[in-house]
């Protein structure tokens, strides 16, 4: 976790901490069980949605799955930025800790994968309870994970990643991110047919170069 710096830019999936402080400014137009969340736990996540300048798509979770809510907050309100992958660090410290079958499988993952290179870790409830210390994962809870992959991921090693993440304690959902969209691994590899969908910061679309600048047609959330 680092102090955040006047260049840095948070990517979707970061967990950012907010200033408590300011949460007034970042809850104005809110429901009300928004400001209680922030309140108990000033932090967010970026989600991918275009931004006005100066500001940054970010989510608020609450205490149950119902609650969650979307919203534009200015980056001066932003105290500290963490990575899905600075998480990693936070689960080896905390190992000890392996409450619920998510957190458990994490660490097995963290085993089967010690020798992937690209930078990733968890999202999700995980990851909201490594950064913020607040206990919100369940017997129930699946593990999110997110890949940065600012370069074709060869399907052969997408299946070696896939396959190692199978069979665990709780089903492992993987997200991989580049530098245009996110999408799933499980539909890169299964795709009956070369165009997959695409996770845009303006909707969702079709295309089948996930690296590539995405089609033009967008896809309607059903």
């Amino acid at each position: 976790m680092q102090q955040l710096p006047e260049i840095v830019r948070p990517e979707v999936h970061d967990l950012l901490q907010l200033n408590p402080d300011s949460l007034d400014a970042a809850c104005i137009g809110s429901l009300p069980w928004v400001k209680r969340s922030l309140s108990l736990c000033p932090w967010v996540v970026v989600r991918r949605a275009q931004a006005p300048p100066g500001q940054i798509a970010v989510g608020v979770r609450g205490s149950s799955r119902s609650e969650r809510w979307g919203s534009f907050l200015s980056t001066e309100l932003i105290t500290r930025v963490v990575s899905p992958t600075e998480l990693l660090t936070v689960a080896r410290l905390s190992a000890h800790r392996a409450r619920t079958p998510a957190l458990d499988t994490l660490q097995r993952l963290m085993e089967q994968w010690c020798d992937l290179t690209l930078a990733w870790g968890p999202t999700g409830s995980v990851g909201f309870e490594l950064a913020t210390g607040r206990p919100v994962t369940t017997s129930h809870s699946d593990l999110d994970i997110a890949i940065r992959a600012p370069h074709r991921i060869a399907v052969e090693q997408g299946r070696s990643l896939r396959n190692r993440a199978t069979g665990l304690q709780t089903r492992v959902d993987i997200r991989v991110e580049t530098p245009n969209c996110g999408f799933s691994l499980k539909e890169y590899l299964c795709a009956s047919s070369a165009r997959i969908l695409l996770r845009c910061a303006d909707g969702l679309r079709l295309g089948d170069n996930p690296w590539s600048e995405p089609s033009t047609t967008v896809e309607t959330t059903p």
